[in-house]
């Protein structure tokens, strides 16, 4: 079966979390791995919240393929059915497709070439887990806890790193070896209830939200360059044929230069602290004014902003009337970008699509790698993308009309094909 038939089958699948459904996607793969003879199992960490590992080879090595199967909910202005999976023109269309569907279809396909072509000498682990579009507690988090044996390798290749980019003419790939950490906050406006005709009786708890939440809006974080980042933008600013120093005063000004908006906002996003306001609930009858309303805030934060330093900045922008709460917090995580696994990565990558450059880069958004490296397990993402593929089709993930291109899946095939070759050997 061709990668793009199998991601077809997965998008078919509609795993959308919350609820999940993760199970039906795990039985799919079992099917399919066992008849091809390859070790598999199914770990349910709740009811129809399936994770799915299968293993390859034996030896001292170990490497994880990990992605996950749970999708994000698809709109109703789709141009075509969301989970049809249809291949046409080059393309796999359906949601999940970029995120992280394709991904599970090239680990998928890639564990089932090297069952037929190659005899490993080192462990090969395929994770496709639950619930990371949602934290990862029934996924990741569930299986490092309770199952840490069964995943726990030298080094991992997950979802991560942003898109190619061509930079001075020369197209660079990304390589994810970090990411901000999330400070998901609740707030909550309490105010006085009365009859909707004569509302200056109450004290309208929505109103206070909403000048809370255009100040959060409104927002715009303090630069910081952490070490990873002054690592990147020294990189790109080489293959531009640059030679600048970089300092939280000039950085904008520079990232301004890029056209790529995508890529620009990227870097806005990965020089501070985010706040996005993305749900606010108020009120239950149109005239009666309401007491409470709250609203759900997605905050993105750098190395050095905890907890505290949230709440204090939160407290500042949205005033001693709103109360704010945190109950959803991850630290940035980090893997080395000088390691042996960093370098077998980059070197395999430009195997696979020819002579670009590779950049270590820091994600602005969360992936599970950061509960592998809470246990001391390098993790790297990639978003390995064939070295012609359309741009625009980035913007379709978690949004409208999702989709990717054949030519992409079989890069990304190839290139996890080769890295298990390269780092756990064996004969073909």
């Amino acid at each position: 079966m061709e990668v793009q038939n199998i991601l077809s089958d997965l998008i078919k699948i509609p795993s959308v979390n919350p609820p999940g459904g993760e199970l039906e996607v795990a039985k799919y793969l079992k099917a399919l791995f066992d008849a091809a003879g390859i070790q598999n199992e199914i770990i349910e960490s709740s009811p129809g919240r399936g994770n799915f590992i299968a293993y390859l080879g034996e030896g001292e090595r170990r490497l994880l393929y990990l992605s996950h199967t749970d999708v994000v909910p698809a709109t109703e202005d789709w141009d075509f059915e969301p989970f049809s999976g249809e291949i046409k023109d080059g393309l796999v269309h359906g949601r999940g497709a970029l995120d992280c569907k394709g991904l599970v279809a090239a680990e998928a396909y890639a564990m089932l070439y090297l069952a037929r072509n190659s005899k490993l000498e080192g462990r090969l682990t395929f994770a496709a887990t639950a619930d990371e579009e949602v934290g990862g507690t029934y996924g990741v988090k569930y299986l490092i806890e309770n199952f840490g044996e069964k995943i726990l390798a030298d080094f991992a290749i997950n979802e991560g790193g942003g898109e190619p980019v061509r930079l001075n003419g020369e197209l660079a790939y990304f390589i994810q070896i970090g990411e901000k950490g999330s400070a998901w906050a609740r707030l909550l406006a309490k105010g006085r209830a009365c009859h909707g005709s004569v509302p200056t009786l109450g004290d309208n708890a929505v109103a206070k939200m909403a000048k809370a939440v255009t100040h959060l809006a409104e927002y715009k974080g303090e630069i910081r360059l952490i070490p990873e980042m002054k690592a990147l933008f020294g990189a790109i600013f080489g293959l531009k044929g640059q030679d600048l120093e970089l300092t939280e005063g000039n950085i904008d000004p520079l990232i301004r230069r890029f056209e790529d908006r995508s890529f620009v906002e990227y870097l806005r996003a990965t020089t501070r602290m985010t706040i996005s306001p993305n749900i606010i609930q108020g009120g239950v009858k149109t005239n009666i004014v309401p007491d409470r309303c709250q609203a759900e805030i997605d905050i993105r934060v750098l190395p050095g902003q905890d907890e505290g330093y949230v709440i204090d900045k939160l407290s500042k922008i949205v005033g001693e009337d709103i109360e704010i709460d945190i109950p959803n917090y991850s630290a940035p995580s980090f893997s080395d970008s000088e390691s042996p696994y960093y370098k077998l990565i980059e070197n395999t990558l430009k195997e696979a699509v020819g002579d670009v450059a590779c950049l270590p880069c820091i994600s602005s958004g969360a992936t599970d790698s950061r509960f592998l490296r809470r246990r001391n397990m390098p993790s790297y993402g990639l978003s390995l993308m064939a070295k012609d593929f359309d741009p625009s089709l980035i913007g379709t993930m978690h949004g409208k009309n999702e989709r990717i291109d054949i030519e992409s899946l079989r890069t990304n095939s190839k290139f996890l094909i080769e890295l298990a070759r390269s780092y756990l050997g064996g004969s073909r």
